[in-house]
């Protein structure tokens, strides 16, 4: 599937994005000399997620005419780090602790998010307290040796290990952040005694303050590290036949690029590796719009997702929560300590089952029919209702046009699944439940949304939102009115943007450091030397990442602040010179600047406190940018035909304009109600609505006040 009209061999470079989703996989392939986009998008392949990756590579390739060998770099976001977390699909895994220290996941931060639920469901951690070995040392928060390594308990050790058939190990014992030697040396002891056996130490992953978050994050690490070596060192060798000229690189959650070397090192990092690429899309795409405040807006095939881009950047976060036993509440989750882009996910997708529940209430997910058996009009064995298949019912979608036509959807079998799962628990008919369906599913993202921007202290109706995903387009002007945004933006390939965002992500990487002093009383050559052995590992990855191609790397260094006592912090950011007495100066009065106009106060500089180095190492992309929109447009055929499409602002079926996106040209202009249809995805635009085409091929969209409602 291109977006260009013609078919000859590329022997150009060509760059592959794959983004492996709960229903589909999307595969993008964009020559690097001309920018132009190929799609491909194939059921995902549960069973073996690495050969479904092949398939959709294979089908890139074949579809469009490319040259397999021309192929230099596939960039992959995955989900199996996700999905093994999640599914407790992971090795037997065992964490050491500093001895006195291992009930530290069960207790984890002595806090309920619910004070008031008296039936309150805590998260449960991933390693059981019988799989908890403690072992005598102990430093102190300065990394002084208080207690030496016992080196006498380690054969005792091994023996419980063995007994216990631990496939994996995490390290943490207290305060090794500040000094790593104890982890180090058990390491070296567990290695030499458990051959085959992973071991991950919290001095390598997280070297950073907070027991409990470090405890929790090295543990996930150890949990899902064998997993991911498996499957990259299947992917690559299956890579290597098909395209051997290819490097592998793989997307972080924080929106970087790294080889599959860091990856597996690094494999927490990964946890949100397929919606980063459509934030780092979202970004790109807003600026070259002008658009730099956004709601990236993402529904796939089982998840929405929502991400706040403002001054032309994705927020990011340090604490990530997987698991979530309350999906909209902070600490109902396990915590990884990881870079990440922020944003907030809901069950709600194109696969979301729909159904009354047993107080007479609709209910759409989080239970999700994924790509196998899929919704019912899949007609692959499915018989749940979901959204698409109220999306089908209400005209949003075509039987005929679905994924460009290599797939036809059964009405008959959608109809049925509404009928059967709520038109009759509710007294409704097939139409009213499906729009039911399509109402409740919009208000419970629209929801998420603003107590996502609540949570940040922004106003949602001060951004617009771009909309992608294979079901997105469809449900972002229904979501959009209710949160009061003007303008939508709807890329052309939406459907497969997030596979887009890997080939503009830059390779990049961050490391922390964790440790307390006060800044006024802080060795400066000690923080200069750490540093720059931060910055010497950092650029090392990055480096890796780039192979051959050699390129400036920027460096971006921030410590985080606190006045003693407190327990959180404000992040300031470094200059480029070494840390001396001025520098020391302008940190602090930054400091009282940004807390004053947070806090409306400020203290003290002698009680400010340095509590973290962080530093990325980046290397800035120049190459062609890629183009979304098709290189051929014929204006005069975009409109294809009219079809019936139930309008919410008018209560009823209309008769619709549906429009060939591929054919529309830059600067055309009309009104809502309309269908326009690409391969991937279909956008809805209701009433009180006009679209204009912009020069990238993006469709952006109005949202006027809607007129007073009549009676039918």
């Amino acid at each position: 599937m291109t977006t260009g009209m013609t078919k000859s061999i590329s022997t150009g470079v060509i760059e592959i994005g794959v983004d492996i989703g709960g229903t589909f996989t999307d595969v993008v392939a964009i020559d690097g000399t001309t920018g132009v986009l190929h799609a491909a998008k194939v059921l995902t392949d549960y069973e073996d997620l690495a050969r479904g990756v092949i398939s959709g590579v294979r089908k890139v390739i074949h579809d469009n005419h490319l040259d397999a060998s021309s192929v230099t770099r596939l960039v992959h976001g995955t989900t199996l780090v996700t999905n093994s977390l999640l599914e407790r699909r992971g090795p037997r895994t065992a964490l050491i602790t500093t001895a006195g220290f291992g009930d530290v996941l069960d207790m984890a931060r002595e806090s309920r998010f619910n004070v008031y639920d008296i039936d309150i469901e805590l998260p449960v951690p991933l390693v059981a307290r019988d799989m908890v070995f403690e072992i005598s040392e102990r430093l102190d928060h300065g990394g002084k040796v208080v207690t030496p390594l016992s080196t006498d308990e380690v054969e005792s050790l091994v023996l419980s290990l063995r007994g216990a058939r631990v496939q994996s190990i995490g390290i943490c014992l207290l305060h090794s952040y500040a000094n790593d030697r104890h982890e180090q040396r058990l390491r070296t002891l567990l290695q030499a005694r458990l051959p085959g056996v992973t071991i991950c130490i919290s001095a390598e992953i997280v070297p950073d303050l907070r027991e409990y978050e470090r405890a929790s994050t090295t543990i996930a690490n150890a949990y899902v590290q064998p997993v991911l070596q498996s499957y990259l060192s299947s992917l690559q060798d299956a890579l290597a036949h098909l395209c051997p000229q290819a490097t592998l690189l793989i997307m972080t959650s924080d929106g970087g690029l790294v080889e599959p070397q860091t990856a597996i090192r690094f494999p927490v990092r990964l946890i949100e590796s397929g919606p980063a690429g459509g934030a780092i899309a979202t970004a790109f795409l807003g600026q070259a719009t002008g658009l730099n405040n956004l709601i990236a807006y993402d529904m796939g095939g089982t998840t929405a997702k929502l991400c706040i881009v403002e001054s032309g950047k994705p927020l990011t976060t340090n604490v990530f929560e997987f698991g979530r036993t309350d999906r909209f509440a902070r600490g109902s989750g396990l915590p990884l300590q990881i870079p990440v882009i922020e944003m907030i996910e809901i069950g709600a997708g194109g696969g979301s089952i729909a159904g009354v529940n047993r107080i007479g209430m609709l209910q759409i997910g989080p239970q999700s029919t994924n790509a196998a058996p899929g919704p019912a009009c899949y007609d692959l064995g499915g018989s749940a209702a979901t959204v698409t298949d109220a999306d089908l019912v209400l005209g949003y979608l075509a039987a005929d046009s679905f994924l460009g036509g290599a797939m036809r959807l059964n009405v008959e079998r959608a109809r049925a699944a509404i009928e059967a799962a709520v038109a009759v628990p509710l007294g409704q008919t097939i139409e009213q439940a499906a729009h039911s369906i399509y109402r409740v599913v919009n208000a419970n993202m629209a929801r998420a949304a603003k107590m996502h921007c609540l949570e940040h202290g922004k106003d949602v109706r001060q951004f617009d939102m771009l909309a992608y995903g294979g079901a997105g387009p469809v449900h972002a002007c229904g979501v959009g009115r209710l949160l009061g945004v003007r303008e939508i933006i709807y890329p052309p390939r939406a459907g497969v943007l997030s596979a887009f965002g890997f080939l503009v992500a830059d390779p990049s990487f961050e490391l922390v450091h964790g440790g307390v002093t006060t800044l006024l009383k802080a060795d400066l050559d000690h923080l200069n030397d750490m540093l720059a052995s931060m910055q010497n590992d950092a650029s090392a990855v990055v480096r890796r990442s780039l192979g051959a191609a050699s390129k400036a790397l920027t460096v971006k260094r921030e410590v985080a602040l606190r006045y003693e006592g407190q327990s959180f912090e404000l992040y300031v950011p470094l200059g480029k010179a070494r840390l001396d007495q001025s520098e020391v100066a302008r940190i602090l009065d930054l400091f009282a600047t940004r807390y004053s106009k947070r806090y409306q106060i400020a203290m003290d500089p002698e009680r400010v406190e340095a509590v973290r180095w962080r530093l990325r190492v980046s290397a800035p992309d120049e190459r062609v940018p890629p183009r979304l929109a098709p290189t051929q447009r014929d204006a005069a055929a975009a409109r294809k035909d009219n079809r019936p499409v139930y309008v919410p602002e008018a209560g009823r079926f209309l008769s619709c304009p549906v429009y060939d996106r591929y054919a529309l040209a830059v600067g055309v202009c009309f009104d809502g109600p309309a269908i326009i249809e690409e391969i991937e995805s279909t956008v809805f635009i209701g009433a009180s609505t006009s679209a204009t085409v912009l020069t990238g091929g993006e469709l952006k969209v109005s949202l006027h006040p809607l007129l007073p409602e009549r009676t039918p």
